[in-house]
């Protein structure tokens, strides 16, 4: 997995800041928001790494996976890691993974809850998917 920040001297790399928002929650959603992260690296290798919105009320900022366009989005609720797709409505989800976000015409979620497993394989296909889905809109718009 690539890093958007890695070659900015004297600034902390995406994957650094990732690592402190994982160890900030110190408890089961630590651990799912690390192996997430692992699994949409291993789905991609060409994707990036980035942290993204750090506001006031969020100052760390929210982990972000992109290749040509944001693939999805983590954010680490009271009791789930949610991974969000801005444009999951667009893509197959054949396992039905999707479990969040189901009636918005555009974003779908899936929320991770303590003790839930993790069907890696059909992870990896939605963020495979997500990466198609991706390129192909950049065909569109520059040919």
């Amino acid at each position: 997995m690539k890093d958007s920040d890695a070659s900015l001297p004297g600034k902390t790399s995406a994957a650094e800041q990732i690592d402190a928002i994982v160890s900030m929650s110190n408890d089961w959603r630590g651990k799912m928001l690390s192996r997430l992260r692992s699994i949409i690296g291993k789905a991609d290798t060409s994707i990036i790494e980035e942290v993204k919105w750090k506001k006031p009320s969020k100052p760390q900022g929210v982990p972000v996976w992109s290749l040509d366009g944001i693939l999805c989005v983590a954010d680490t609720l009271k009791s789930a890691v949610r991974l969000t797709f801005p444009k999951g409505a667009q893509i197959r989800d054949p396992k039905n993974i999707f479990n969040s976000r189901l009636d918005s015409k555009t974003v779908r979620a899936i929320d991770f809850r303590q003790g839930d497993s993790i069907d890696e394989s059909a992870l990896s296909d939605l963020i495979r998917a997500a990466v198609v889905l991706n390129i192909d809109n950049k065909k569109k718009h520059f040919p």
